[in-house]
């Protein structure tokens, strides 16, 4: 947790003051049972009426103050504490923003979603109990000691005798507890995991009426979680009845020496008053300690996986003499013997793959499942680096460009249309922020979406659900094409981004690609043969390697594997 400390930097006076005003508060309280003592010393006992008004008004006052210490305390405390935990979401987010796809493999979505949401949550909240408790409770219990000491030094060695049996208890039941609490986060990112994958697939669960089997999932991460927390619970539950156990004998204790004392005249019965407060005083800040060790071993393990997230170095960065992309409109890609394999795979995805990609030209890739034709892609876009080999883009390794301006580069649409809550021109403005109306418009035309958002009652500001739920697979396909088009970029990546379109639709769009594409590199990577035969090169892969490039005529004589691939799904008379 001390790794964290640096974001509470902007609260230093902050923190400066909620502790001095503990600090006030601790000495009022203090402060109440020595003016009790008097009351009753002076005033009771000597009948002053007078006396028991004024130190009794006195009393009020200090109370009062340590009330309005206490909740400007609270205020600014609370204050900070959420100060930070907005400093560190933003820094989670900003962090996990920088990863490549392999943190994310290595991390998994639901897990970064518990460490940014809950795990925060939990040192959040005791970074609040810390700045209440860590003046308060040893100003407490020192202060009590000493002001205990000050009224009767032999009764106070009742106290020094009952602390380290106080302590020892809290020690035992905190060791057992703290282990559960540790594995706690762990589970409840199992449960996070269960009910994300739930909710995104609930389409699939109900088309295989497969309810039930989640509702056994979630019932098992659950009920584990459930399991953990009511071990860790009971074992913690136990504390407070150990301590009042404890504080009660030692207030019996003190009472019966108290008195034994007060009958040999050695102390007062105001001081004995007193001194059972101060005694009190001590067990509650001892308690409060306790507090702590129950909520600081849960926020220590939320604190290491957040620092997991955080002290991450990307496998993709920006090397310190990285150059940005070249201004100029080009878009040339060279793919040169490039292998790439994911991590824990038992063989390279991709190997030795070499081509180009021309401006001007279209070059797609075509291969069976698990050919590698999205790898080639995430190449390109350099969301992996390859093993070796290299990727260059008008004769820059990618790996010497900064990912902005290589990015900037391309319009990517994914094999997999990802839209964001919003207005379907929101969405388009996705790919070029200050595009103009027109130039939504324009994209949309070309990607064969202006027909169904003019048949939308609110035109381009139709509202967009998440995950785009109100559309079509087409037509979500074809928003996504649209966002790529309006930032009119040098290379134009489509990842299969025509599968869910018909075959009317695909070549109306093929055809307006061709005209708007205009210099730029188009590299298209599809399973349909008909999306690809009119490409200027096509590239066959078949198990991450090469097995043939040229145009559709040339592999129809060269490659047996696009052979295959053609009559498949074309009918003789087309393949004629």
């Amino acid at each position: 947790m001390i790794k964290l400390f640096p974001f509470l930097r902007p609260y230093r006076l902050a923190i400066g003051l909620v502790l001095l005003l503990i600090f006030l508060q601790s000495l009022s309280e203090l402060y109440l049972p020595t003016l009790m003592a008097d009351i009753v010393n002076y005033g009771i006992v000597n009948g002053d009426n007078g006396y028991i008004w004024r130190i009794g008004g006195f009393m009020l006052l200090v109370t009062a103050a340590s009330g309005v210490f206490s909740v400007i305390a609270s205020y600014h405390s609370s204050r900070i504490s959420a100060g930070f935990g907005k400093l560190v979401r933003g820094r989670m987010f900003s962090q996990v923003g920088g990863f490549s796809l392999q943190e994310f493999d290595r991390f998994g979505t639901a897990s970064l979603i518990t460490r940014t949401t809950n795990d925060i949550a939990q040192v959040q909240q005791v970074f609040l109990m810390m700045m209440r408790m860590m003046v308060s409770a040893p100003m407490m219990c020192i202060g009590g000691t000493i002001m205990a000491f000050s009224k009767d030094p032999v009764l106070a060695l009742v106290i020094l005798c009952v602390m380290p049996v106080l302590a020892l208890t809290i020690y035992l039941i905190a060791r057992k507890g703290i282990p559960y609490f540790k594995s706690m986060q762990g589970k409840i990112d199992k449960l996070n995991l269960v009910l994300r994958e739930n909710l995104t697939g609930m389409r699939v669960v109900r088309a295989f009426n497969r309810a039930g089997h989640e509702k056994k999932r979630f019932d098992e991460a659950s009920r584990d979680l459930t399991d953990t927390a009511v071990r860790a619970n009971k074992i913690m539950a136990g504390m407070m009845p150990m301590m009042m156990l404890i504080m009660n004998l030692t207030s019996i204790t003190i009472i019966w020496f108290g008195g034994l004392r007060i009958s040999t005249g050695h102390m007062q019965v105001g001081d004995l008053m007193a001194f059972l407060q101060y005694a009190m005083q001590i067990m509650f800040s001892l308690i409060m300690v306790s507090m702590m060790f129950v909520m600081l071993p849960r926020a220590s393990a939320a604190a290491v996986r957040i620092n997991q997230v955080l002290d991450t170095e990307p496998e993709i960065i920006d090397p310190p003499a990285a150059e940005p992309a070249a201004e100029k409109r080009g878009g040339y890609v060279v793919f040169d013997r490039v292998t790439f394999s994911y991590p824990g795979a038992e063989k390279p995805a991709v190997s030795g793959i070499s081509f180009e990609a021309k401006p001007g030209e279209i070059t797609a890739i075509i291969g069976g499942t698990g050919s590698g034709k999205s790898t080639l892609l995430h190449l390109l876009a350099r969301f992996y680096d390859t093993g070796s080999g290299s990727v260059k883009v008008d004769g820059v390794d990618v790996r010497e460009m900064t990912q902005e301006s290589l990015r900037r580069k391309i319009g990517l649409v994914p094999q997999k249309a990802v839209l964001f809550t919003g207005t379907i021109q929101e969405n388009i403005r996705y790919g070029k922020e200050d595009a103009s109306d027109e130039e939504v418009r324009r994209a949309a035309e070309v990607a064969q979406a202006a027909s169904f958002i003019a048949d939308k009652e609110t035109g381009y500001d139709t509202p967009i659900s998440q995950g785009g739920t109100n559309l079509s697979g087409g037509q979500k396909q074809r928003l996504a094409i649209a966002r790529a088009l309006v930032r009119k970029p040098d290379i134009y990546v489509f990842d299969d981004s025509f599968s869910a379109l018909d075959y009317k639709t695909d070549a109306n769009l093929r055809a307006a690609l061709k005209r708007e594409t205009g210099q730029a590199s188009v590299i298209i990577v599809a399973q349909r043969v008909s999306t690809v035969m009119d490409a200027d090169r096509i590239i066959v892969l078949d198990e991450g390697e090469i097995a043939g490039i040229g145009n559709h005529k040339e592999l129809m004589a060269t490659s047996a594997v696009y052979r295959e691939i053609v009559s498949s799904q074309l009918a003789e008379e087309e393949i004629a």
